[in-house]
């Protein structure tokens, strides 16, 4: 052995310095509280300590009319001035009723004024004026706080919509309006809110039933293991009466509409053809046709005549490919260890994800407070333009813009950091796509090198070296992980450019140029194409890595042409191992899920006391569920990478040895009896 792929070893561990880097040079210019708290209309956070909003940790908007939705509440900017309050409000009032009465209601003015700019208290001012500089909100609207927000409290009332169990209220302009006005932002609100208090319950039935999870997953874990252990004995008998099940599916479909065509012999109209009676959307007219059944027989006979043919000429490879399966299943028993190897990649894959995240949210908070003229684009030339909020009403766009405010927008700069904020955000995503797919390397080697070590054992188990998962996973760091991070390089470019597409798609979906949206959906169809060939590739390429110790591309190379000249081989092994192990995840997922319906439903006398009372029995339902398909999936990942790296080992067998007392074949005795005497005749010169 020998360190391969130097280069692109050194290359990696210097991206890896400049990521960490990254993420310290982050982390010293960004502020995560910009994401956490909301930001008011100065730029200032709502709650933030040793501030004057220390104590004001909800938003306030004057206007709420003017925001369309709740996702442009929260993700965007609403054109109208936004405050940080203690509380939000919990009555009607105008601005115009309270200015009417402050000398005798003084209580009225002084928790209005609370919603007010701060420092505000001159009630005698203008009404037109105090709207003009929008020192206060026209009006106040009963509310309650979501996401640290002020959203209206609407209610459902007999059908009827409203807020506060009213139907109109006054806009602070001198008209009534009818609830109804808010109904685009009470729309998503009300389902919002309304997850709200079914993520409360949610949460109420996993906290009584987190163990009883656990024991479901637990139990899933088990029944995996218990598959993977019965396939060697196993593996064949399923595979075969799923296939002579659906020979004889399909022999009774034969049947059957051989029988519908001969009991609507004699009835008018039966004899007419599909081209007679043209199309119809109506598809039962068409079964009232001979010549439609007869169809249909014909195309079932045809596939019931491929599927035997099939298995006639490909008996003896579907054979083998069992036999690999079974072979799989003795290895496993053999190396337990390798079982639990994806916790390993589970917890790299979560690093990987954490700190991509992390690095992220610091960058998007990165930069000082920018503020923009918030105004009708159509009526005002400086709408969007930046602007300064303590000289903003000084200027003349006030004036030329009535009702235009300078509110906060985003976070940037002018320094050379925050020019290249979007270029760091790539170098994010594809430094992240490139660690994962490393990890997905590291593991899948790891896996092949333990493997391949059972196959090329003389004596079974004899000769396996000790603890093989542990020494494959040293040789893979020591000598390999530069031809890994090459393969992950290669998959990490086309996944970017994938996802630059996706980008450039959803921004294009507005557009009405065809031929546009044609080309992305080509290049889209490509790339995935592309990166599953590449993934392929990269699977065999880390198996032969594995073996033999070479480079990236000469393991990639001698793989690929290996699997070419296996190809039919290829085919039946992965169509019979993707078979088996699907039915192995739904029978895991699906067995555990009955198991789990049945006592959560308190359908088992047994356990009927020890069922937690729920308030949805479909969430630890769906829980364990689809927790026993991920187990499943993980167990049976190790499984089908055991199957690939055996079958290479397989291939590499026949080409380099004939069974000879010089140059012995490293298979197992089955493989030895299905392969017959002629194939292990020694080979002549």
């Amino acid at each position: 052995r020998h360190c391969t792929d130097v280069i692109c070893c050194v290359i990696f561990i210097v991206v890896i310095l400049g990521y960490i880097a990254l993420g310290i040079v982050a982390w010293v210019h960004g502020d995560p509280r910009k994401v956490i708290h909301p930001t008011d209309s100065y730029g200032q956070f709502c709650g933030q300590k040793d501030t004057l909003n220390e104590n004001k940790t909800i938003l306030f908007y004057f206007n709420i009319l003017k925001c369309a939705s709740p996702v442009v509440l929260i993700n965007l900017q609403c054109p109208t001035t936004q405050l940080c309050v203690s509380k939000c409000p919990d009555r009607f009032a105008t601005y115009i009723d309270v200015q009417a009465s402050y000398r005798y209601k003084p209580d009225q003015w002084n928790y209005f004024k609370q919603f007010c700019k701060p420092g505000f208290n001159n009630p005698r001012k203008s009404v037109a004026q105090v709207l003009r500089d929008e020192d206060c909100p026209s009006m106040i609207i009963p509310s309650r706080p979501f996401l640290k927000r002020c959203f209206p409290d609407f209610s459902t009332k007999n059908g009827v919509l409203t807020v506060a169990n009213q139907t109109t209220f006054k806009d602070g302009r001198g008209k009534t309006r009818n609830v109804t006005d808010l109904r685009e932002a009470a729309n998503g609100i009300n389902n919002v809110l309304d997850a709200r208090s079914v993520g409360m319950k949610i949460f109420e039935d996993y906290a009584i039933s987190w163990y009883w999870i656990l024991i479901g997953l637990f139990i899933a874990m088990v029944v995996s293991l218990l598959f993977l252990v019965l396939l060697r004995f196993t593996a064949g008998v399923l595979f075969w009466i799923f296939i002579f099940g659906v020979i004889g599916i399909i022999g009774y479909g034969i049947w059957h509409c051989y029988w519908e065509y001969d009991h609507l012999k004699g009835i008018p109209g039966s004899d007419l053809t599909v081209y007679d009676i043209g199309f119809q959307t109506d598809f039962r007219v068409y079964l009232q046709l001979r010549q439609t059944w007869l169809a249909f027989m014909v195309i079932l006979c045809v596939v019931e005549v491929i599927i035997i043919l099939m298995l006639i000429f490909l008996r003896n490879r579907i054979r083998i490919a069992i036999a690999l399966l079974k072979e799989g299943s003795r290895a496993i028993g053999y190396i337990m260890s390798t079982l639990f190897y994806p916790i390993v990649t589970f917890i790299l894959i979560a690093i990987c994800i954490s700190y991509w995240a992390v690095t992220a949210v610091f960058l998007a908070t990165s930069g000082e407070p920018v503020y923009k003229v918030m105004a009708d684009q159509t009526l005002c030339k400086y709408a969007n333009l930046t602007c300064d909020p303590e000289t903003f009403n000084t200027t003349n766009v006030t004036k030329l813009c009535p009702g235009a405010q300078c509110t906060f927008a985003f976070y940037g700069g002018e320094s050379l950091y925050h020019k290249y904020i979007f270029i760091f955000q790539l170098a994010n995503a594809f430094v992240f796509l490139w660690l994962v797919n490393f990890a997905i390397a590291l593991g899948q080697c790891t896996l092949a090198g333990a493997f391949a070590s059972y196959y090329w054992a003389s004596r079974k188990p004899a000769d396996i070296p000790l603890w093989p998962l542990f020494s494959s996973f040293g040789r893979a760091i020591r000598y390999h992980t530069g031809s890994l991070a090459f393969g992950a390089l290669i998959l990490a470019i086309v996944q970017l450019i994938r996802v630059i597409l996706e980008y450039l798609d959803h921004k294009l979906k507005g557009t009405q140029n065809c031929f546009t949206r044609f080309l992305l959906c080509c290049l889209k169809c490509c790339f995935w194409c592309l990166e599953r060939f590449l993934k392929f590739i990269n699977r065999n390429a880390y198996i032969m890595i594995a073996i033999y110790g070479k480079n990236f591309c000469t393991s990639a190379r001698e793989a690929f042409f290996l699997l070419m000249r296996n190809v039919v081989r290829v085919a039946v092994l992965d169509k019979v191992t993707d078979f088996l192990l699907f039915l192995g995840k739904i029978l895991v997922a699906g067995g555990v899920g009955v198991l789990a319906f049945f006592f959560f439903t308190q359908r088992i006398p047994v356990f009927a006391q020890e069922a937690p009372t729920l308030n949805y029995y479909w969430v630890p339902l769906l829980t364990v569920i689809i927790g026993s398909y991920l187990v499943a999936h993980g167990f049976f990942s190790v499984y089908a990478m055991c199957v690939d790296t055996l079958f290479l080992c397989f291939c590499e067998d026949l080409e380099r040895n004939d069974g000879s007392t010089a140059k012995p074949y490293f298979m197992s005795a089955s493989l030895h009896r299905i392969l017959g005497k002629k194939e292990l005749s020694p080979k002549k010169a």
